[in-house]
């Protein structure tokens, strides 16, 4: 990986973690910041080594929402300088048809082939809260603060989180979060379907371990990343539609490395050695 000034990267075990890493500002979201970690994430899902990606932030926070200098500067141009500020990350040459269904700024990681996991191992709000949204899973601390924030600063549901949060937790609380912007910790945000887990600050990081070596190494690449695929487009397909796609891809399956591995694996009871192929 490149060498960043806001975001750190590792690679092992197949794994990409990317960690926010303005820690002494509880890794506050900046326009470098999200330029960095969409070219980490583009990286990430064109590099066949990489099989899943992980998002954290170093320190004890996870991301405090958007720098609050940058709030400030857009404040006091009245909004001019919202649009020159926003990052012009890089944009795959030929833009998928997700990527078309999804625009934005986190729209790239709907569309990335390797499963995405967050692990919020601090303070998670507003934008910061937004980046978890549009991971693949969510692990966090039982301790964790969550807040949409948006409320308490004068500003909307911002970067799709109104069309993406009701999705996850329902309507009406998504409306409480909204518009209350109240503090939560990470086991409400387990009770009320926002992450997928929430654990003690201490085990986060080795649990989120656990599944992302599993996601490495015992599921076929090719096989989640059609199924992350089939789950985002049906979102605006029919059952018929989605079913449709199904067994296309049922049927080309059949042909695959990977599911003759599948099979081989399971039979001669060993670990299977999947290639996406």
């Amino acid at each position: 990986m490149s060498d960043f000034r806001e975001i750190l990267t590792d690679v092992s075990g197949g794994v990409l973690t990317i960690s926010l890493n303005r820690p002494e500002r509880l890794n506050a979201w900046t326009g470098i910041m999200q330029t960095e970690v969409e070219t980490a994430i583009r990286a990430g899902g064109a590099d066949d080594g990489v099989r899943c990606i992980v998002i954290t932030g170093a320190g004890r926070g996870f991301c405090a929402g958007a720098d609050m200098n940058g709030l400030q500067s857009i404040q006091a141009s009245a909004g001019a300088d919202y649009n020159e500020t926003r990052p012009a990350a890089p944009k795959p040459v030929s833009p998928s048809e997700l990527e078309q269904t999804f625009p934005g700024r986190f729209g790239h990681m709907f569309a990335c082939p390797k499963p995405i996991i967050a692990a919020i191992n601090g303070p998670c709000a507003g934008i910061g809260l937004i980046l978890t949204l549009f991971a693949d899973m969510r692990y966090a601390a039982s301790e964790a603060k969550f807040t949409t924030a948006f409320a308490q600063r004068g500003l909307i549901a911002e970067h799709g989180i109104a069309w993406q949060l009701p999705r996850l937790v329902g309507e009406a609380n998504a409306l409480d979060l909204l518009f209350t912007a109240r503090k939560f910790d990470g086991e409400e945000a387990e009770k009320l379907g926002l992450v997928n887990k929430a654990l003690p600050g201490e085990a986060l990081m080795a649990f989120v371990g656990e599944v992302a070596q599993h996601l490495a190494t015992q599921v076929s690449p090719r096989s989640v990343a059609i199924m992350k695929r089939q789950i985002r487009e049906s979102y605006f397909q029919s059952y018929a539609a989605s079913l449709a796609v199904a067994d296309a891809e049922m049927e080309a399956s059949f042909a695959t490395h990977d599911f003759k591995e599948g099979v081989a694996s399971f039979v001669e009871r060993r670990a299977p050695a999947f290639t996406g192929s």
